[in-house]
């Protein structure tokens, strides 16, 4: 075996041993984003356990809301007669 061969057969094994490296290194990587992501994805769905029960009283309290503000328009128009046609 020539010296080139050799050469070449250990230039590619270090090639080899790179990649390995390099691939495991990715594998090791991905593993710790999938366990961040893993955890991520239970904050989130502990958050939305957790304002499920908002969505109810936000339609409840919009509702009240729309009655004062209906109020409180009548009471600007009863005090300012000529707004209403500012208004429109």
């Amino acid at each position: 075996m020539s010296v080139a061969a050799i050469a070449a057969l250990v230039v590619t094994g270090v090639l080899i041993a790179a990649l390995a490296f390099y691939l495991l290194w990715v594998v090791l990587i991905l593993r710790r984003l999938t366990d961040t992501l893993g955890k991520v994805v239970f904050g989130v769905a502990a958050i939305a356990h957790r304002v499920q029960p908002v969505e109810g009283l936000v339609g409840e309290m919009n509702g009240d809301l729309i009655g004062v503000a209906d109020a409180l328009e009548a009471l600007a128009a009863d005090l300012d007669p000529q707004r209403e046609t500012r208004v429109s």
